[in-house]
Order: C-alpha cells, then structure tokens, then sequence
C-alpha cells in the first residue's frame, strides 16, 4: 500500500491510498483522483519523507501501547497535508456545515427555484430544500424576496471520505 501527499490546483492538500505507484498513475490518466475538498482533477504529488516505524518493536509494552496525545495527532495531521493548523480547522468547519445543510435538507434537484417559488406562494408546504439553479435563476429569486444562499457542493460533502 502507497500512502501518497497529494495536493490539487488550489493547493488543498490531502492524501491518497494506492495499491502501487502504476495504480496511482493509472487513475490519475483516467480522472479518477480528485481533490475530495473542491473535486479539482489537476493532482501533483508533493514531497513526503517516509515514515518507518522500527522501534515499534522495541518499546516497553505500556509506552507502545499508549495513544499519541492530541497534539501529537494534529501535527502529525497538518504536517501531511501542508497546511496551517488555522486553515485546517477552517477547511474543516466549512465541511462540517455543509454535511449538516446536505443531511438537513430535500434535495429537488434542478427544480429549486419552482419548488422556492411555489414554497414561497404557499402552493406547498414550507421545507429545507436544496438544488441547482443558475446565477441568474437564483438573483431572480433574490428579487422576488425569497431567501436563497449559494453553497458549494463539493464532493468530500456528499458520503463521508475513506
């Protein structure tokens, strides 16, 4: 197993998994690597030191079996992807926002703005919703006085990363 820092166009940096160097390649030629931050396909492998862990082994039971400390697990984490811890956490709150407004909400689909409309009227009942509408479809109904926010949808959202 491959263990590789990988970092998009937009410098989110993340890690992937591979059985072997060919298939990192072979799915990074077909597409199939992603940034799961912003699903950016333009994927470059950055620099990493290996880690060996040759006095697992060696140590008293006790200290090897005791978890790291927190701190240790940050900077472990952040030192991975090449971010600031500050940035980290930011990147992680949106995400977990998002994850709530996708778990908390119908999706409609394209029909957002019918189904905002028709909300709006009172044709239907008021419900937490979430679609695709154009720029132009959503200042609409910004000027129609219906409440809209656009949100990224961006992959790492949609199913939890594994």
């Amino acid at each position: 197993m491959k263990v590789l820092d990988l970092q998009c166009a937009h410098h989110h940096g993340f890690e992937g998994w591979f059985g072997s160097e060919e298939d990192f390649t072979s799915q990074l030629e077909r597409g199939l690597v992603t940034c799961p931050l912003c699903g950016d396909a333009q994927i470059h492998k950055k620099l990493s030191a290996p880690r060996l862990n040759l006095r697992v082994g060696r140590q008293e039971p006790e200290a090897a079996a005791a978890p790291p400390s927190a701190d240790t697990r940050t900077a472990v984490t952040m030192s991975n992807h090449g971010a600031t811890p500050e940035l980290a956490a930011m990147q992680a709150r949106v995400l977990k926002a998002l994850r709530e407004v996708m778990a908390n909400t119908e999706d409609v689909g394209v029909r957002f703005a019918e189904e905002a409309r028709a909300m709006h009227s009172g044709e239907v009942a008021h419900r937490q919703i979430r679609g695709q509408a154009s720029p132009q479809e959503a200042l609409e109904l910004m000027e129609e006085g219906i409440e809209v926010i656009a949100l990224p949808m961006i992959p790492a959202i949609k199913e939890t990363l594994q």
